[in-house]
């Protein structure tokens, strides 16, 4: 019996097509011989000078690679009170991009359960000012009044150590009620002319929104570019979402169309989940596959990284490297970037159109959703299972050729990755964490949906 959830080898040769396939696959593994996917070991002699794009509101140079400060290390056992994230880990970080090129550094108030802009600031400090851009974000989800939304405000300046920003967002706008919502955070209450004045005074170099979810306050906010002059927008965006956003989830809005209507305005573009938070670097071994016999030197990264950066309206594009080798492996992609080819744009659009397929649950680990009331880890338990979807160890039943190897993985897996009393059996659907994600995930129904397969696992169906 087929696997489920898995979409083979075969499958996919056929998606992409009988013809481009036998042209894009030159050899495949040998039968029981192991394919590697990984890339060459680093090597700082192999980085040329790192890529920038040029902001034209204020001359900024920016490294076309920004670091993303939503993903720092965080300690094992951090002290009640303190700070969670590695400051250590994020100073070395921080130290090593600077000494390769990245320039620019994007933050939030509630980024690392609310210690990012604190760590951000404190590695940031010991680097001359004028060397670097930060980016942080009003984030007033809670709090709409204009008192809550000043002090936040203001709270960035202090936990950066800085007396001006360089790049200021409206933070996750088109969540929530959409339009309601919107002019609840920033219109009603005043906030969006004060960060106007707070221009005007040099306080904020930059102002710009993020965007996710209703499309109708992107169109709008676009439509006020000629009052407000945004200077920047930051969307998501990859080679996933470009056209089948809106497939994988109704919510959301294709980037194709989101990016077009930037350009054509003139308006610099700031991407975020390039990686769509490390799924387009953890493909189905099939595709991971045919990525590295396409080209065996790169990592399954590049490809995402180097598509976003290929479009020239693009001014950087954030990446939230936790661990050394992944600000390395991005280095190597970006120092300097080699931009797509036209065969290669329609290469990516067959894989998407064949991930697009792929029943993975759209969980960025954003982290929005945290903390759960009740103690679940979302993100931990969706990472899992979709660990095992790309592996192939997602089944049907009891008869499948996989079954034993497919329970053991999931079970075994599941208890080592995310501690029983934080597993998706705790859930009593409150609902809190939906109007939270960005993805807008039925995170309620998912969970049941992961509960259930794992009571079918430990009975054996």
């Amino acid at each position: 019996m087929k696997n489920i959830n898995e979409l083979g080898r075969r499958d996919f040769l056929k998606l992409l097509g009988v013809g481009s396939a036998a042209a894009f696959l030159p050899s495949c593994a040998k039968k029981g011989e192991k394919f590697s996917t990984s890339v060459d070991p680093f090597s700082e002699e192999e980085l040329g000078e790192m890529t920038y794009r040029h902001n034209p509101s204020t001359g900024d140079n920016v490294s076309i690679l920004g670091y993303g400060c939503m993903r720092w290390p965080l300690l094992e056992n951090p002290e009640p009170g303190k700070s969670v994230v590695d400051q250590e880990q994020v100073n070395k970080l921080i130290d090593y991009a600077f000494e390769h090129g990245v320039n620019y550094f994007d933050t939030a108030p509630v980024y690392c359960q609310g210690w990012s802009e604190t760590a951000t600031g404190i590695a940031l400090k010991r680097h001359p000012r004028d060397k670097y851009f930060i980016a942080t974000k009003l984030s007033n989800v809670r709090d709409y009044t204009f008192e809550g939304a000043l002090k936040m405000y203001n709270r960035s300046f202090e936990a950066l150590q800085t007396d001006y920003i360089d790049y200021y967002l409206l933070h996750s706008v088109g969540g929530g009620n959409g339009m309601e919502t919107l002019n609840k955070r920033f219109f009603d209450n005043g906030v969006l002319d004060f960060l106007l004045k707070e221009r005007e005074k040099g306080k904020i170099r930059n102002l710009g929104f993020s965007y996710h979810g209703d499309v109708a306050v992107f169109d709008y906010l676009l439509s006020i570019h000629d009052k407000v002059k945004w200077d920047f927008v930051q969307i998501q965006m990859n080679y996933l979402d470009w056209k089948h956003a809106k497939t994988i989830n109704p919510s959301n809005t294709n980037a194709e169309y989101l990016y077009s209507e930037l350009e054509k305005r003139g308006i610099p573009v700031v991407i975020m989940e390039p990686l769509l938070g490390g799924r387009l670097a953890n493909v189905p071994q099939h595709v991971a596959e045919h990525f590295v016999e396409r080209a065996p030197g790169r990592s399954i990264a590049s490809w995402a990284f180097r598509f976003v950066g290929s479009h020239p309206g693009v001014l950087c594009a954030l990446s939230g490297m936790t661990y050394m080798e992944h600000l390395q492996d991005n280095l190597r992609t970006f120092s300097p970037l080699e931009q797509l080819t036209e065969d290669d744009f329609a290469y990516l659009d067959q894989i998407s159109d064949v991930l697009s397929k792929h029943p993975t649950i759209p969980c960025v680990d954003c982290k929005y959703c945290m903390p759960c009331p009740y103690g679940l880890d979302i993100p931990g338990i969706f990472l899992h299972y979709n660990k095992c979807v790309n592996e192939g160890d997602i089944i049907a039943d009891k008869s499948d050729d996989n079954y034993k190897k497919a329970r053991r993985v999931f079970l075994v897996g599941y208890d080592r990755s995310v501690p029983k009393l934080r597993q998706a059996d705790h859930c009593i659907k409150c609902g809190e964490c939906v109007s939270a994600c960005p993805q807008r995930i039925r995170i309620p129904r998912e969970m049941e949906k992961i509960h259930q397969y794992v009571e079918s696992l430990k009975r054996g169906f």
